[in-house]
């Protein structure tokens, strides 16, 4: 069944254009690593079958742990755990990449008593970085964290080292090795195309863009 929902989850993605693959002009990552993908799953938000199927996937996905609550990792992890948390009925709070310079300077915003064990939702894991911070915050406030769900990952090496070292559990509703499948299946990309999107994920930090 959750092969199945990869398979749907990559195909929607690439429907509406929330990922987009361009081998032959990169893109620039804000880190500066070139890259032949770019993921953006806030549109997925405007198209509500999309957005139905997702929640479907994660609501699958979150069955299989116990928790109390959602916890959604500002900013792009807010809307699409605060639509897992009404689907399931449950509290929901978000976590900021840090505290607020004002007011109450929470970085932690919602009710959740210490002890409380909750999903932590992402829209996608690259380095695995913000996720693992959010868990990190949640832990100061001896909140438990059963596992960190999100849409898309790279499927990085280092990412799963990261989350591997913190005793973390991640899982996504679909993964790179997927989506590049179906975009050379629905003829999105060439079988040449393909190959060079298959080269970066092995080493994105030292891909360069083939040579014409």
């Amino acid at each position: 069944m959750s092969k199945q929902i990869d398979k749907e989850i990559a195909k929607y993605l690439l429907q509406i254009q929330a990922v987009k693959l361009s081998p032959a002009n990169p893109f620039t990552w804000a880190s500066g690593m070139q890259s032949p993908i770019y993921c953006d799953n806030r549109i997925t938000l405007s198209h509500p079958q999309v957005r139905k199927q997702i929640i479907s996937g994660f609501v699958n996905r979150a069955s299989r742990y116990d928790f109390d609550a959602v916890v959604g990792v500002a900013t792009a992890g807010i809307p699409h755990g605060a639509l897992l948390a009404n689907a399931l009925d449950v509290p929901f709070a978000y976590v900021r990449s840090k505290s607020k310079a004002h007011g109450r300077q929470n970085q932690l915003e919602g009710e959740l008593a210490s002890g409380s064990k909750v999903l932590v939702i992402e829209d996608l894991i690259s380095t695995g970085g913000s996720a693992l911070k959010a868990v990190d915050a949640l832990g100061q406030h001896g909140i438990i964290t059963r596992a960190v769900l999100a849409i898309f990952t790279y499927g990085f090496p280092f990412a799963e080292s990261a989350f591997a070292e913190k005793d973390t559990t991640f899982e996504t509703l679909t993964n790179y090795p997927t989506l590049i499948e179906i975009a050379q299946e629905l003829e999105y990309i060439n079988s040449e195309q393909f190959l060079t999107l298959s080269e970066w994920s092995k080493d994105p930090h030292n891909w360069s863009m083939p040579k014409a």
